[in-house]
């Protein structure tokens, strides 16, 4: 009977926002916005980063190569949606819902860990500067950037695939605007404590130990900026972390309120 309903099901359904038809148009209008925004300013910062000879350091490379994951990671989700708000259809195939999942789950966890890979570098450039060049060199900087696109692959093709083995039946109805892994859990038939288990260990590995190093780092750091002797090298220093700071925020503090 499982093997049956298992094989039966060829796509699931996206409810999304569903249950506001009136404002389909205004939300693909908001999200278009939002999507146009991430494309420009992350491509703007690509581009600026490359062709300005003043910018050619470690923190400016590592912004650049994160502007291009973020690219890529939004572009897993947004481009689906804006095509459902658009043509009103909302159902997605069993194979395309679990290679977004898959790219999705794998590109967060890169970017999670981009950000500790960041945080390091303000680290090493303000508790650390003058060894900042010798250990931030080219070489360790690029071994940085490809680790931390790599580091999450397997284990995330592991648990999606660990996902989408499950027989799922009943419902279709996914109450999400994407594939994710509680929701696609809540259609699967029999039990699932392995999976949820997996769940959990891989919101300790991709976000509450990345969340915890660089909390560490900047606990580091201010320290440091506090026994900084002017006021102007404080807000200087202060000055090259904002940024990243309101990025983590944003990052981790929306993770934690969906999860």
């Amino acid at each position: 009977m499982a093997e049956t309903n298992f094989s039966m099901v060829v796509e699931f359904l996206l409810l999304g926002f569903s249950d506001l038809p009136n404002l389909q148009g205004f939300l693909f209008g908001m999200f278009l916005i939002i999507y146009t925004s991430i494309l420009l300013g992350n491509s703007l910062i690509i581009v600026i980063t490359k062709v300005t000879a003043a910018l050619q350091t470690p923190m400016y490379f590592f912004l650049g190569n994160f502007s291009f994951l973020e690219i890529c990671y939004t572009s897993v989700t947004l481009p689906r949606m804006l095509s459902d708000f658009w043509i009103q259809k909302k159902n997605i195939s069993f194979l395309a819902c679990a290679l977004q999942l898959c790219l999705l789950i794998s590109l967060g966890g890169s970017e999670s860990f981009f950000l500790v890979v960041m945080a390091y570098d303000h680290y090493m450039a303000i508790c650390e500067p003058l060894y900042y060049p010798l250990i931030m060199n080219h070489r360790k900087c690029l071994y940085l950037v490809i680790g931390t696109w790599i580091i999450g692959i397997p284990l995330q093709i592991a648990q999606t695939w660990q996902v989408f083995s499950l027989s799922f039946c009943g419902s279709k109805e996914l109450n999400h605007v994407f594939c994710d892994i509680p929701t696609l859990l809540k259609l699967a038939c029999g039990d699932t404590p392995l999976n949820e288990l997996s769940v959990y260990v891989g919101a300790i590995i991709f976000l509450t130990v990345p969340s915890m190093l660089i909390f560490w780092s900047y606990l580091k750091i201010m320290k440091t900026i506090l026994k900084l002797p002017s006021a102007m090298g404080r807000h200087k220093a202060f000055s090259t972390c904002s940024s990243h700071l309101i990025v983590v925020g944003l990052f981790y503090g929306s993770c934690f309120i969906t999860y």
